[in-house]
């Protein structure tokens, strides 16, 4: 099996063209777009995509370019479970520590978050367990909707923040509702400096929660 190169008014349309030629799905492939198209007065001078779409298995590790397959992959899920909406591929961090991100764009986009984003989590899993198959290779994909994380972890440290001023004022410890790892990671990390309080994990689970406590004067929990 080998790469083929498809043009088309569209690059969705050469995509697909390309997936039926290959017989596979668009997680199986790297698209690389060759020719941007371009519309024309009436259809005149008009210029069509032009797409190379080779299967993953045909690639170096050098080769692939796991932003454009993890957004490739995510397009692919919610194209079968029915949602439309876009995906913008983004990185963060240094070159040497450098994360991938994708994030979703759209109308009602509530469903692919979930209760304190338990299904945005799971659908991070997904897009990660995919494409770790496809590399034979552990990566790490971020996947939000509509900067829906970023609020979420700006409003943890403030409430980690605030519930430190309550347990330094009152000498009282304070215990957080129950939170995923990631999201206990970022109370842990606003907290770790502090010369007040201290923080620890509680529980089993899905149950498991922050404590937040205060110090004696030797840095000890009281």
């Amino acid at each position: 099996m080998e790469r083929v190169e498809i043009s088309a008014k569209s690059e969705e349309e050469a995509v697909d063209i390309a997936l039926a030629e290959l017989g596979m799905s668009r997680s199986e492939v790297e698209v690389v777009v060759l020719k941007k198209g371009r519309g024309g007065l009436f259809g005149l001078g008009s210029e069509e995509v032009r797409v190379r779409v080779t299967p993953l298995e045909l690639l170096s590790d050098e080769d692939v370019d796991v932003g454009g397959m993890a957004k490739g992959v995510l397009e692919n899920l919610l194209d079968l479970t029915g949602i439309t909406a876009s995906v913008t591929l983004g990185m963060e961090g240094g070159e040497d520590q450098a994360v991938i991100t994708l994030d979703i764009e759209g109308e009602d986009l509530g469903i692919l978050i979930g209760r304190r984003g338990e299904t945005l989590s799971s659908l991070q899993y997904l897009v990660n367990l995919i494409i770790s198959r496809h590399l034979k290779s552990r990566v790490g994909v971020v996947v939000d909707v509509e900067g829906y994380r970023q609020r979420r972890y700006e409003s943890l440290r403030l409430l980690a923040r605030r519930m430190a001023d309550q347990v330094r004022s009152t000498g009282r410890s304070v215990t957080l509702e129950s939170m995923p790892a990631s999201e206990r990671r970022i109370i842990h990390i606003e907290l770790r400096d502090s010369p007040y309080v201290i923080t620890q994990s509680i529980g089993q689970g899905e149950g498991r929660k922050i404590a937040i406590l205060s110090r004696d004067n030797e840095g000890q929990p009281l």
